[in-house]
């Protein structure tokens, strides 16, 4: 099982990180005809445009048959997506190792739910992208100008954390959850913010026959880099793992320490931002490449326009369901992962049982699409909402099994086959929902300003997956039953109470685990927005083409 809250494929892939795209607009004029069907005769100079536009794309097609770039000519390019995509990877793989770590030093899960806003700003990033596209330095580059910058302070944010982890998680009154998750909230931002500029120099970096390219080094890049911070380092930090596998002396503490793990990476951040600034050209065109000209949308008019895209009847209804949708799977999502690090599963040992995921995360997508390219995609995603839902169910099985078959040695081998397996159906009911989602997303964004829709329900759809994560972590411990055995009069209703518990010569006893009511409220929740609302979003597609459609007064 993963790190907790559980990663979303969202997290992972290109398309679904909300990010900033170039979009293009109409005169309203033309926009009105296009609702309407109809066609009009261009302006003269509208005419003489279109036909310099076409002698212009004649003349660029041959020259691109006498030179073609091919992958060879712009593999330096190529390499370097790739570089800053794993850079991105590793703050965000850091901060989903970082609640483990907390669980493995007993904290409560309304500090969890406190940390768990680390994992907004990709969410929300939709915010501030239009200011990373029009604010910039003409003469440094408009992507180096946040590029840069951006990179040194995730740098330098590293090095302060190389100095300061492990007063924050080893006081003497437990981890200061409200420093760390100040700095890995920095983190998260920075790493958004640099997804946004990184994008955006993707368009540009590279020629048109190769920019197909850039969302594989995203998707590729992303990964690798949250493999290194979340599991290698899980891997690496752990004592009892270094010593069963990697060592032939056993040792008292792993191979790699936080502390170094972070000053390492924060040297490879300022050193390689160091290179980029200096010797990387942003504006540069080579033999094949062409000047790609860039529109800049004004910062108010994109505001202006994602305003007036949500105020669309069917847009906000549907935002309203993606906000909701996801409020049965929370429990399962966020909490099932620390639940079974409470119960003794080394937190490695968990994270080590996404690397076999990797191939069917890879296959799935392309399954499943097949099932959704039709007019009616998201019929998969209210078929993949009840097993997703029974899953968590099973999830809270689990955990409710696993102390029992925990053994002096550790966990039998058939434990770990049966996590993985459960983990496996999760990533099929997941992965069926989320294609559904992102093919409906294509299908109703209007193509006259595709970027900003897509992105915009994009954003949407993380943000009805982060909230309620953070609401569950925050409700395990008030709906978590405990009393006081081997005290008379005390309780355990409280930090205080338990206290004083405990120096009367008691114990406090769970009676009741919140994480199971919550499993089944939130099934029982999930439940009815299936059959309700549930039934409301299938009938979203039955809507004409022109309900989505957003009229812009230019």
């Amino acid at each position: 099982m993963p790190t907790a809250p559980i990663m979303e494929p969202s997290d992972l892939i290109s398309h679904k990180n909300g990010r900033q795209r170039k979009m293009t607009t109409l005169p309203s004029e033309n926009m009105r005809d296009v609702d309407r069907g109809e066609t009009s005769s261009p302006e003269p100079e509208v005419e003489e445009e279109a036909e310099g536009l076409i002698r212009g794309s004649d003349s660029e097609d041959r020259r691109r048959r006498k030179a073609r770039p091919g992958i060879r000519g712009e593999l330096g390019n190529i390499l370097l997506l790739l570089f800053l995509y794993v850079l991105q990877g590793i703050p965000l793989g850091l901060a989903g190792s970082i609640p483990l770590i907390l669980q493995s030093k007993n904290v409560s899960y309304k500090d969890q739910a406190f940390f768990s806003f680390v994992f907004w700003p990709f969410s929300l990033k939709l915010f501030w992208a239009p200011l990373v596209d029009a604010l910039y330095f003409s003469r440094f580059g408009r992507r180096k100008s946040w590029l840069v910058p951006t990179q040194y302070l995730l740098g330098l944010f590293m090095l302060y954390l190389s100095l300061a982890v492990n007063s924050l998680l080893q006081r003497e009154t437990g981890p200061c959850v409200v420093t760390l998750t100040a700095v890995f909230f920095m983190l998260a931002f920075l790493a958004a913010t640099q997804d946004i500029a990184v994008d955006g120099w993707a368009l540009t970096m590279l020629s048109r026959e190769n920019v197909g390219y850039a969302s594989t080094c995203n998707s590729v890049g992303q990964t690798a880099g949250y493999f290194l911070g979340n599991v290698l380092f899980l891997a690496l930090e752990s004592a009892d793992f270094c010593n069963k596998y990697l060592r032939l002396e056993p040792k008292d503490t792993g191979i790699v320490t936080l502390p170094d793990f972070l000053f390492f990476w924060g040297i490879v951040f300022l050193v390689s931002t160091t290179l980029v600034a200096i010797f990387k050209r942003e504006n540069e065109h080579g033999k094949g490449k062409r000047k790609v000209p860039e529109e800049t949308q004004g910062v108010m008019e994109t505001y202006k326009l994602l305003f007036s895209i949500i105020k669309m009847p069917t847009v906000f209804t549907f935002c309203v369901l993606l906000l909701t949708a996801k409020v049965g799977f929370s429990a399962a999502d966020a909490v099932t992962g620390l639940k079974l690090v409470e119960a003794g599963v080394p937190k490695e040992q968990l994270a080590l049982l996404a690397v076999p995921m990797v191939p069917l995360q890879i296959l799935l997508p392309v399954v499943i699409s097949k099932y959704t390219a039709g007019p009616r995609p998201l019929d998969v995603f209210y078929k993949a909402f009840p097993f997703r839902l029974l899953i968590g169910l099973e999830y809270a099985l689990l955990v409710w099994w696993t102390p029992s078959v925990k053994q002096e040695g550790g966990f039998p081998l058939y434990y770990f086959a049966i996590v993985l397996l459960s983990y496996a159906l999760h990533q099929v009911a997941l992965y069926s929902m989320y294609v559904a989602c992102m093919a409906f997303h294509a299908k109703v964004s209007d193509p006259l300003i595709g970027g900003t829709y897509m992105t915009l329900l994009n954003t949407v759809t993380n943000l009805g997956g982060n909230w309620p994560s953070t609401v569950a972590l925050w409700m395990v411990d008030p709906l978590t039953w405990k009393e006081c055995q081997g005290a008379v009069g005390q309780s355990c209703g409280s930090p205080e109470e338990a206290g004083l518990c405990v120096k009367e010569g008691g114990a406090c006893v769970t009676t009741l685990d919140g994480y199971y009511v919550e499993s089944v409220v939130c099934v029982v929740i999930g439940l009815a927005w299936w059959v309700w609302l549930g039934k409301k979003m299938k009938r979203l597609q039955e809507q004409s083409p022109a309900a989505w459609r957003c009229r812009i007064n230019q």
